[in-house]
């Protein structure tokens, strides 16, 4: 049975059974040798590693914790590439079925769990621009308020702007190399196997695409489209 993908359902929490005030004063006075006030330390959330093991077994509650821990990085590696909220959503819920689907191969000795998960959402945008035909960027999004003047404000909606115009020449695979490496801040050698390439093959990648990034950065300054 496959999990709800991506909304969330609570857990029961089964209610707690009385204490007497006896075996409740018991209890706390045996708290491994602390005293009544002290607390015990919370316990360490599980790795990746560690739930997609849970994940491999079918447990439900460790694929939803793996969704609401790095679905957002999903859905901003998908947007960057495909320029599309809608569709960057219907990727990030894909890529998170197959993580559920094929939990089973995922080896922790070969590749964080994030890398193999960058490597899944960049085959299912690259597969999906592949299959439509272009279609330009409508506006781009807004830049989060910080509380600068009025005037830097603009300004740096003009320059996000000019970085998304810049971007959208570039070829997909462009893209997700400036996307991981730059935006998302992977290694180079993380974003290699994210990308299923050599290190000398993502590096050859993210040279030539700093560089087309660069010259139409300059071209639409020159030109004045920003549109």
């Amino acid at each position: 049975m496959l999990p709800q993908v991506p909304q969330l359902r609570r857990r029961c929490v089964p209610a707690m059974r009385h204490i007497s005030p006896g075996r409740d004063r018991l209890a706390l006075s045996s708290n491994d040798g602390r005293r009544p006030g002290q607390q015990v330390e919370m316990m360490e959330e599980p790795s990746d590693e560690a739930l997609m093991a849970e994940v491999s077994a079918r447990r439900q509650h460790a694929f939803r914790i793996l969704m609401r821990r790095h679905m957002p990085r999903a859905l901003r590696v998908a947007e960057r590439i495909v320029r599309d909220p809608v569709e960057a959503d219907d990727i990030g819920q894909e890529a998170f079925m197959r993580v559920w689907t094929h939990a089973a191969s995922f080896d922790p000795q070969v590749a964080k769990f994030t890398t193999w998960l960058y490597r899944i959402v960049l085959n299912l945008t690259f597969d999906r621009t592949r299959r439509r035909t272009f279609q330009p960027l409508d506006a781009a999004g807004d830049v989060p308020d910080t509380g600068p003047h009025a005037v830097e404000r603009l300004i740096a909606d003009e320059e996000f702007r000019l970085l998304n115009r810049a971007m959208l020449a570039l070829s997909d695979r462009q893209r997700g190399a400036i996307a991981l490496f730059h935006m998302e801040g992977l290694s180079g050698e993380e974003a290699a196997k994210a990308m299923n390439l050599s290190a000398k093959a993502f590096e050859s990648l993210l040279g030539r695409a700093r560089t087309a990034l660069k010259a139409n950065v300059q071209r639409i300054q020159d030109t004045g489209s920003y549109a």
